[in-house]
């Protein structure tokens, strides 16, 4: 939902481009895009062409008041806005080919409804630190790879691969089909992270703080994974969750 009051223009952020022409040139020569906001007055022909290119293309767009495209920019932007990648996403198959060949057990992250993108970016950074293979996100209802994803990472997101998928659900079967197994990672777990093999190929899913991984994906798991905690608060922060299970997973194929 979006907030009721709105406090004026903040900085216009780097990746923001805006107008009916720009976007729909944007999106003709193949831009990744991000996601799109239209504004719910917006009444104009060419935005049908707009619109159908992003369902093709499977880009996030969303109507919205006026008041939030006020609050990107001051600029006239005839009431759409749409946010460029940062970097270059990979298909699935791209990045586990390559991995394949390199003869190295796969290690993927999935991240569910991860929508800070610090925490998207310290996850990222752990991730290339340990050398994981690549990072998956839903193209809906994910933090966008922005400037501060992106400086949040140490650079990580222009180095490891990244996957945006627009039905997480085939993709984690295309994982399960390809011989990884898949982790959930939640404090629901039947098993201490320590004491399960981690050595094989894998991909561990991780969800939001407010509500876990989804059920249709804890559906799709061989396997429920914890990390046990001496303390009051009953979950860890998403990216140090991460950063334990990648490391844990290094060190065992380390042994």
């Amino acid at each position: 939902m979006y907030e009721k009051h709105f406090n004026g223009p903040r900085k216009q952020p780097e990746n923001l481009i805006y107008g009916i022409h720009p976007i729909l040139e944007a999106l003709n020569v193949g831009k990744d895009i991000e996601k799109i906001l239209l504004s719910r007055e917006l009444r104009n022909p060419q935005v049908r062409e707009i619109t159908s290119i992003a369902e093709r293309l499977e880009i996030p767009v969303q109507k919205v008041p006026n008041e939030k495209l006020d609050s990107f920019t001051k600029a006239n932007h005839q009431g759409i806005v749409a946010f460029v990648s940062m970097i270059e996403y990979q298909p699935i198959e791209d990045i586990l080919i390559r991995t394949y060949e390199t003869g190295k057990q796969p290690l993927f992250i999935v991240l569910d409804r991860i929508t800070d993108v610090r925490n998207m970016g310290a996850i990222a950074r752990s991730a290339e630190c340990a050398g994981v293979d690549g990072i998956i996100v839903p193209s809906r209802g994910s933090a966008q790879v922005n400037a501060d994803a992106i400086k949040t990472s140490a650079g990580a997101l222009n180095i490891i691969p990244v996957h945006r998928s627009p039905n997480l659900k085939n993709t984690l079967r295309y994982l399960k089909d390809s011989g990884l197994r898949l982790m959930a990672v939640t404090e629901q777990g039947s098993t201490d992270y320590d004491k399960t093999d981690l050595s094989g190929p894998v991909a561990y899913i991780l969800g939001s703080e407010e509500d876990g991984i989804s059920p249709e994906y804890l559906k799709l798991c061989d396997e429920r994974i914890k990390i046990p905690l001496a303390g009051t608060i009953s979950s860890l922060n998403v990216s140090v969750a991460a950063g334990i299970i990648i490391f844990e997973t290094l060190r065992q194929r380390n042994k």
